[in-house]
């Protein structure tokens, strides 16, 4: 892709994704993650009746007397977008690769989060961290992020999940909202890493996948290519055997995955690339 075209595809995804946002998800977003978290405001001495647990041991030794820590609503929200950049996202059979659908609903929740003035920024992980873009407001701000959601190559083609967000909550000191996208292939054990970020911050799972993924088609004789393995396999998809436990075996996967989410408390939603990414953005902002 030339640099020329590159610009083209950041324009025309900026003004989709800033009409999404204006229209559609400004009120949604907004009512759904702001104020959610308290910040630190001051100290001030014990009164009868305040929360023990918001003593201030420190200040209490120092001065001989008991000091509570004062917490405020935050009014300003830090949105972290953790995008998975992994081989298999460069897979897709129907209208559009996944990497393609994750840049635009990364894109449209970067934009959602600027026009909050609010602030946004990226993690782009494979099976290590491939880029951080730390949290920053305003519109050249956005536009390097959706450049970069379209244009970057990683380095290496794995998946390691847990490592991406151990690396998002040891970054993000500071409670925030981020918004974990990926198609959670071969994802591994998340429950401790997804539960230790989940009681620190809000994390929401965006899971994009194929058709393909879901179900075979019978076309006879196919060669499978693993994109992050190298692998490669050959599968009859003409025996009916062959479809049925290559559906029962994604639709277990499913379950499991969903069973994660519910366990550690994270809101989710799972879009195919050929279904339209708002309605399921639209509920992901209601849960």
């Amino acid at each position: 892709m030339t640099s020329e075209e590159l610009l083209k595809r950041v324009r025309k995804i900026e003004i989709k994704t800033r009409q999404l946002s204006r229209n559609i998800f400004a009120g949604e977003y907004h009512s759904q993650f702001k104020g959610r978290g308290m910040a630190f405001s001051e100290v001030r001495e014990y009164q009868p009746g305040d929360d023990v647990r918001s003593i201030d041991w420190n200040v209490t030794a120092r001065l001989n007397k008991p000091y509570i820590k004062v917490f405020e609503e935050e009014r300003e929200l830090t949105v972290m977008l953790l995008v998975d950049v992994s081989g298999s996202r460069n897979f897709g059979t129907q209208s559009q690769l996944k990497r393609d659908m994750m840049a635009e609903v990364a894109a449209t929740l970067a934009i959602s989060t600027i026009a909050n003035n609010d602030k946004v920024g990226v993690i782009f992980f494979s099976d290590k961290i491939e880029k951080y873009i730390p949290a920053k407001k305003g519109k050249g701000h956005v536009l390097h992020i959706i450049h970069e959601l379209l244009s970057f190559e990683p380095i290496s083609k794995g998946t390691d999940i847990a490592q991406a967000l151990q690396y998002f909550a040891n970054a993000q000191k500071r409670r925030c909202t981020a918004f974990l996208i990926s198609d959670f292939i071969c994802c591994g054990d998340l429950y401790k890493p997804l539960l230790v970020a989940s009681n620190r911050h809000e994390i929401n799972a965006i899971q994009i996948y194929d058709c393909r993924e879901s179900e075979l088609p019978d076309v006879g004789l196919v060669k499978f290519h693993d994109a992050e393995t190298g692998n490669t396999l050959w599968i009859d998809t003409s025996l009916a055997s062959v479809r049925q436990d290559y559906a029962q075996s994604w639709s277990s996967q499913q379950d499991k995955l969903y069973q994660l989410f519910t366990r550690t408390g994270v809101d989710h939603v799972s879009v195919r690339t050929d279904e339209d990414y708002v309605k399921a953005l639209m509920h992901l902002f209601k849960c």
